[in-house]
């Protein structure tokens, strides 16, 4: 097997996690947890969306959660070398995180996304691709001018939940104009589970053949039909370097239902059962890189039990399986 010796792991839970709850997580539990991820390790963190509240109340906190962890004791010369991101559908959110940016809390990051798909593009943003990617070349410039990097991702890679099959090609096609119009780097997405470890192989080979920085690149799987690791191995195996994954596995579309109260969201769930949707196990695939020999620059068993913590505040059992079974001895035990 060939695979990198070293990765970039990205804890994505405050906001890819907790934006899937139907129940409103406190604004110290998100603080709480985007402290203990930076204390175990973790140098990429996503913290909120700075989209309109009223179709997603999770992130009615968003300035707070900001403004919570900038000020941190716990962190306290610990964020120097640390890029939060905010996620930035639209061009409001976009000009929220440059005043808060200005104010002296916004994110370092913001992240705008494209799909393959005109269906799934209009779900997401209420633009077409023409008009979403014209609306990006503005704003990303307005972003970086103000001292905010830019992610650019690319969704509906191998499959739109909508519309069915997609051309990988194009997904290529755009992140080569993603970074020809100035975003710092691409998320590649599997956002609804699509994605099968062939596919997974392929895609990335061809997107190394194209645009072969992998630093530029990160891998972002669902697990939606348990092959979230599978799909994992297979992005190694074609050489890819920075990954991204929630705690415990949760995550998936923002909730339609909060608190008790049906909310906009993105609308329907693309599956009847809201529970099999999620990411990739942050815990589960860092102990299986470093199974693997791959080096994480994480403290493992800290990782564990910040998983098991999780657990607690969104009140059920989650996905991760070494939060119960724990790593493996590297000691005899006789």
């Amino acid at each position: 097997m060939n695979y990198p010796k070293k990765v970039s792991l990205g804890d994505i839970t405050v906001r890819d996690g907790f934006q899937h709850e139907e129940r409103f997580i406190p604004t110290e539990a998100k603080i709480w947890l985007a402290e203990e991820l930076i204390l175990a390790g973790f140098k990429k963190l996503e913290i909120t969306n700075l989209g309109n509240p009223m179709g997603m109340p999770q992130f009615r906190d968003a300035d707070e959660v900001m403004k919570g962890i900038r000020t941190s004791k716990k962190l306290k010369g610990r964020l120097d070398d640390v890029c939060l991101t905010a996620v930035t559908i639209r061009e409001k959110a976009v000009e929220r995180a440059i005043r808060a940016k200005q104010d002296g809390f916004g994110p370092d990051r913001i992240l705008l996304m494209v799909s393959t798909s005109e269906s799934h593009q209009f779900t997401n943003s209420g633009l077409s691709l023409a008009e979403y990617w014209k609306m990006s070349e503005d704003y990303i410039k307005r972003a970086t001018d103000a001292g905010i990097k830019v992610n650019g991702t690319v969704s509906t890679i191998w499959g739109c939940p909508i519309e069915g099959p997609t051309d990988m090609n194009k997904a290529v096609e755009f992140a080569q104009r993603w970074l020809d119009i100035g975003a710092t780097d691409i998320e590649h997405a599997d956002h609804d589970g699509s994605a099968s470890p062939d596919r997974i192989y392929r895609y990335f080979s061809m997107l190394m053949d194209k645009l072969p920085d992998p630093s530029k690149h990160i891998v972002h799987i669902h697990t939606t039909r348990g092959w979230g690791l599978a799909n994992v191995l297979a992005a190694l195996q074609a050489g890819m370097t920075h990954y991204e994954s929630t705690m415990g596995g949760i995550g998936g579309q923002p909730a339609n239902f909060v608190d008790g109260v049906p909310v906009a969201g993105t609308g329907e769930y693309y599956y009847k059962d809201p529970n099999i949707v999620g990411l990739v196990t942050t815990e589960d695939m860092a102990v299986m890189m470093d199974e693997m020999g791959i080096d994480t620059g994480l403290d493992l068993d800290r990782l564990l039990e910040i998983g098991r913590m999780v657990e607690r505040i969104v009140g059920r059992p989650l996905r991760s399986e070494c939060i119960r079974t724990g790593r493996i001895p590297k000691t005899y035990k006789g």
